[in-house]
């Protein structure tokens, strides 16, 4: 290990140069190139499919509201166009872009409609299907007119050999005149011109494909605001999260002190009394063994009772599906759960999860008046986690109020997850949790 001292500074290493030559035979160089001659083609379909759905969605949206459902189709067209784009430019480029999730789906269209219209991602998408045929014209002209302008000219002692010899080049049924191409000294410079060009094309692409990263992070990417968003929220959250961890460790602990504790010193003193008056009459002590017995049940009744409330083991066994039906049993409202998890997350955001859940549900049977309730947990592949929990009550829940939303936008937080809460007076409320599965999480 090298430590510099603070008046002598480590020299900053340079980036390597590559051979030139190298460069140009490189796979990544020509990986390269067919991304940039795909960005104009790729272009035009997205553009076209995208003002379609744009078009019927305005014309038919005068129509008894037709227009909703193609505009709703069009956004998840939209989306399936940048997941296209992503993996492009992932296994032509190694480039990896994180996607910017698709609002949760809902049961009211118009709800939905309008979320997916207010939502900065899919506007963003959106613009980069708009942009990317002028755009990949730009690239995709310049790559193609590059290589093949570099590769003629190279190969212009061949093609003047071939034709006849009066500066004249046929290519197909076309006559065209290159200049200088007539004498063997005019050919062998421009032949060293087309080298020149090969030679610097890898930087030229290099460049090109960098303007293409640069947009398409900016627009397919997760929404910068959102990330600026996330992060000041996370701060203000920190201190919560501390202070709620500690609330909970002090409740764990007069828990265990006022309850269990209790019980269990309770038995020794019976175990005690019945070992004394064993000697004495042994045949008196079955009502205290009995009472013993009866304590030890007690208190560990209590012990599943408390670890049920720091993490149910059906939890860890069998997952979100098993755990979360336990909760919905024992609600007092009716509640439809449906779970569709392609691929387990976790144990973390199961964790939060399954809180998150009990903890909603238990708000609903408490203020809400609600006569039904549902609740939606769906993952994709190795996306996100969303949860959506409807009910029918009276709404107007609000986390100014009360310290119950609050907990659980800080038990989200926490894993830079998203809770959003839409309650009108009157109902219904829709609370929607997004809980992010990073490739630090690993499922089981």
């Amino acid at each position: 290990m090298v430590i510099a001292s603070p008046t002598e500074r480590l020299p900053v290493p340079r980036a390597p140069q590559q051979d030139p030559l190298r460069a140009l035979l490189a796979p990544a160089t020509w990986l390269t190139a067919a991304h940039l001659l795909l960005d104009f083609l790729l272009g035009v379909a997205y553009a076209f499919a995208l003002g379609t759905g744009l078009l019927f969605s305005i014309v038919l949206l005068p129509f008894a509201l037709l227009g909703l459902p193609v505009w709703i189709v069009t956004t998840w067209v939209s989306a399936g166009q940048a997941r296209v784009e992503r993996a492009r430019y992932r296994l032509l480029l190694g480039v990896e872009i994180e996607a910017q999730p698709m609002p949760p789906a809902q049961r009211n269209p118009l709800r939905y409609g309008g979320a997916l219209m207010r939502d900065p991602g899919v506007r963003r998408r959106a613009a980069h299907q708009v942009i990317a045929a002028p755009l990949g014209m730009l690239t995709s002209g310049i790559t193609y007119f590059l290589l093949v302008g570099a590769l003629t000219l190279l190969s212009m002692p061949l093609l003047t050999w071939l034709a006849p010899a009066t500066g004249t080049t046929v290519f197909g049924t076309t006559a065209f005149a290159i200049p200088f191409a007539d004498t063997s000294g005019g050919r062998a410079l421009l032949a060293g011109l087309g080298l020149v060009l090969l030679l610097v094309a890898p930087a030229v692409l290099r460049g090109l494909g960098a303007l293409d990263v640069t947009v398409a992070r900016a627009l397919l990417g997760p929404v910068p605001e959102e990330l600026a968003r996330r992060v000041h929220e996370l701060e203000r959250s920190r201190a919560r999260v501390v202070d709620a961890g500690e609330v909970e460790r002090r409740k764990l602990e007069r828990d265990l002190h006022d309850g269990t504790q209790q019980r269990l010193v309770a038995l020794g003193m019976t175990l005690g009394r019945a070992r004394t008056r064993y000697k004495q009459e042994p045949e008196a002590i079955g009502p205290l063994l009995d009472d013993a017995h009866q304590q030890a049940k007690d208190a560990v009744t209590e012990l599943r009772g408390l670890i049920r409330g720091l993490h149910p083991p059906v939890l860890s066994d069998r997952g979100l599906d098993a755990a979360l039906s336990a909760i919905a049993v024992r609600c007092p409202v009716p509640v439809q759960l449906t779970v569709d998890i392609d691929e387990r997350p976790s144990a973390t955001i199961e964790a939060i999860g399954y809180f998150v859940v009990a903890e909603a549900l238990t708000n609903v049977a408490r203020h809400s008046r609600a006569t039904q309730a549902s609740v939606t947990v769906r993952r994709e592949a190795a996306g996100p986690v969303w949860i959506t929990i409807v009910d029918d009550g009276v709404g107007g829940a609000d986390p100014d109020r009360g310290t119950g939303l609050h907990g659980l936008a800080d038990r989200v937080s926490g894993v830079d997850g998203q809770l959003r809460v839409d309650s009108p007076v009157g109902g219904p409320t829709v609370l929607t949790v997004e809980l992010p599965c990073g490739s630090g999480a690993q499922a089981r």
